[in-house]
């Protein structure tokens, strides 16, 4: 019997990814493309959503040639939180003041809007409850509100689609608008069974999209993995080279497809705290550029500075928290290759075969290896530098876009060793950041005991081995490295209806390949410096308080 396959698709925040996956979720091939990112003005970012579709058909052709489509059951998609305009023929609406219509997709992480999402927060409506009690500008209706008061004839006035980039593409596909409780739930205040809060929109000056039954942003809802339309329409088979009808699942954001992706695996025979427990003694941590940190309960939990509770935003029938890091992978790059250092760390990691980008993070990895003392934990050389790792804000536990990063510790030297050292506290940083996020979701109600890690930094060994020192907990990482496409998959094989639930197709197709236990003799080190960083965003405040006087 010829085996039967899941197309899963990824859009990330500079590429876009697919997988052939089997019913066992095993990657059989995966293929990537770029996708272009402009900055037309500071903190705004924006892309193309044509040129989205067409790398996704470039990637899903790829890795299934040589398949019969027949085989190919399903196809799910995931990606960014970011917010794609279209007008009333479904062409692209221009973001940007120069009018450009291809660039009609504010990403994720533009945060053109944070005057609004202040404006939101102040307001006081009780929609807010379920995002931690303050409107980031990285959610929607901070930014339609931008696009109202600052491109209104342009952009505003011709929109008449706006989608959540998960749901344009299974739009694309199908030809559905049905929209993902994942997207709306999560990013646009969506409250299942509910549904829209007319007042909250109206309360903050876009009660036009209260118009045709708030058809501009979503009239009708589904879970994640849910069936879509009829299946692919024959125009979008055509762009994939599938077949019409193939079944498609309502999407996923990225980091939540990441969750499914890792959450649900069987961990019998690893000896974790988290075995003969539920589920929801899990975390998922998706990191990448940013990264996202996923806790589900069975009740709602109320989480101060953390999003949530979601009802069925990621695991149908349980409720989410997600907290998050605005810039992790990003904020590593950032440092590293704005040192003086870095050109010399270039010149070293190239001599090491074959050269890959990531081999600058392996070599300087080993290097801090070298430069501990024999035997001694590479850890404690952070002992005297330390980093507040909010350089684009606080996501979460604190809830404030406005905080900036800062480094304690920094001498005249600049050499290559200096930079190995500030890469090593920026990590720790990150580290103690998730554990300042663990213990406000444990305050809250959260019982957490092991942490899943996936997404690109779960391939740097000192990033997990670190977040498993900081936090105390062990880390699992994934059999299948690429967990988020392992996780869109999930989502083709539940509209294929060959699992019937979510929670089936995790446990099935997500699988423990490693786990990195905590070094507990570096507790007291880590006691202490999260101590530190504590005090790092006092004093923050502290400067803030008084430069603001008069």
């Amino acid at each position: 019997m010829a085996e039967l396959y899941y197309v899963g698709v990824d859009v990330g925040t500079a590429s876009v990814r697919a997988a052939l996956v089997t019913k066992e979720g095993l990657l059989r091939s995966t293929a990537e493309e770029p996708i272009s990112i402009w900055e037309p003005q500071c903190d705004h970012y924006v892309q193309s959503s044509a040129e989205i579709w067409l790398k996704c058909c470039t990637v899903v052709k790829r890795v299934t040639r040589g398949v019969q489509m027949t085989q190919v059951r399903g196809v799910g998609f995931d990606a960014t939180c970011s917010l794609v305009v279209l007008d009333q023929s479904f062409q692209p609406v221009p973001v940007s003041e120069d009018g450009d219509t291809e660039k009609n997709v504010v990403m994720w992480m533009d945060h053109r809007a944070a005057e609004q999402a202040a404006r939101i927060t102040n307001s006081g409506h009780t929609v807010l409850s379920r995002v931690g009690g303050v409107m980031s500008p990285e959610m929607q209706p901070p930014k339609l509100l931008w696009l109202k008061e600052n491109l209104k004839e342009s952009c505003w006035d011709k929109a008449a689609h706006f989608f959540d980039l998960p749901d344009f593409l299974s739009w694309k596909a199908t030809g559905s608008l049905t929209r993902s409780l994942c997207t709306l739930v999560c990013k646009w205040t969506y409250c299942p069974p509910e549904g829209w809060d007319g007042s909250f929109w109206t309360s903050i000056g876009l009660e036009d999209l209260l118009n045709n039954n708030f058809s501009k942003i979503g009239s009708v809802t589904c879970s994640p993995g849910s069936p879509l339309g009829d299946g692919l329409t024959p125009e979008a088979a055509a762009d994939l080279g599938l077949n019409p009808g193939t079944a498609v699942g309502a999407s996923l954001i990225d980091a939540h497809a990441g969750g499914l992706g890792v959450i649900g695996a069987d961990v019998k025979g690893f000896h974790l705290p988290c075995e003969h427990q539920p589920i929801t003694s899990r975390m998922a941590m998706i990191c990448g550029t940013s990264s996202c940190h996923m806790a589900i309960s069975e009740q709602p939990l109320f989480v101060p500075g953390v999003w949530g509770p979601y009802l069925s935003a990621m695991v149908p029938g349980m409720w989410l928290n997600e907290g998050g890091q605005s810039a992790t992978g990003r904020l590593i790059e950032h440092v590293v290759k704005g040192h003086a250092a870095y050109t010399q760390l270039q010149e070293q990691a190239q001599q090491s075969v074959p050269f890959t980008g990531e081999n600058i993070y392996s070599y300087l990895n080993s290097h801090l290896s070298l430069m501990a003392n024999s035997g001694s934990a590479v850890d404690l050389l952070g002992s005297s530098l330390h980093v507040w790792p909010d350089f684009h804000g606080n996501r979460s536990p604190l809830a404030d876009p406005s905080l900036k990063g800062m480094v304690i510790g920094l001498s005249l030297s600049q050499t290559l060793d200096d930079l190995a050292l500030l890469y090593l506290a920026t990590i720790q940083a990150l580290a103690l950041g998730t554990l300042h996020i663990l213990e406000a979701m444990k305050g809250a109600g959260h019982d957490i005991r092991t942490l899943f890690l996936c997404g690109g930094l779960s391939k740097n060994t000192l990033f997990v081995q670190i977040h498993a020192n900081a936090t105390g907990l062990p880390v699992v990482l994934p059999d299948q490295m690429e967990a988020v496409l392992v996780g869109a998959a999930v989502l083709g094989a539940c509209a294929s209806q060959d699992y019937s639930t979510i929670q089936e197709a995790m446990k099935k197709m997500a699988k423990v390949g490693r786990v990195v236990q905590p070094e507990r003799e570096l507790e007291s080190f880590y006691e202490k410096k999260y101590k530190v960083f504590l005090q790092l965003f006092s004093h923050q405040r502290e400067y803030q308080a008084l430069m603001s006087q008069r």
